[in-house]
This record gives C-alpha cells, structure tokens and sequence, in this order.
C-alpha cells in the first residue's frame, strides 16, 4: 500500500482570475487527490491536498506550472500526516 500524505499548500503570483482553481480541481480529481482549494484576500490561492504521495507530488508540481494565464512566483508547502478527512475535492468561494 503507499503512503498517503497530507499538504497544505499556498500558491503566490498571478494566480486569481486566470482558471487556476479550476484547473488544481480538474487536475486533482484526475489524480484521486481529495481536499479543497480557494482564493484568499491576498491574492494567493490555498489549498489541501491529501492522497499517495506520488500524486501529491504531481499535483503540487502542476501547482508551480498553474494555467497558461497564470504566472506562479512560488508555492509554499507544509506537509503533514494523511487524516482521511476528504471525500472528494472541491473549490471553496
């Protein structure tokens, strides 16, 4: 069985208004990764991934490329221990 991780991540740049959530949501579903994902008043986007690791993995390095729009300066990740706590993944206005 793999391991399954848990990541909280917040994305800066040009990352509002440019389908990222979107996207992160559509790419998550894809990969079997449940959690959420939402703009924040700063202008970043925040989100929780939780699955296997490899995926994880995959979805935050589509995290650092973002949409064709979109212009990332960084992704921050805090990683921490995989609680089940998702059924599926969705986007949080």
């Amino acid at each position: 069985m793999l391991k399954g991780v848990r990541a909280h991540v917040i994305v800066t740049g040009l990352v509002q208004r440019v389908y990222y959530r979107v996207m992160v949501r559509q790419e998550a579903c894809t990969l079997g990764i449940t959690g959420w994902v939402k703009n924040r008043p700063d202008g970043t986007v925040e989100a929780m991934f939780e699955g296997e690791e490899e995926k994880v993995v995959k979805l935050i390095d589509w995290c650092r490329q973002g949409t064709p729009a979109s212009k990332v300066s960084s992704v921050q990740i805090e990683w921490g221990d995989f609680r089940s706590e998702y059924q599926n993944f969705r986007i949080i206005s």
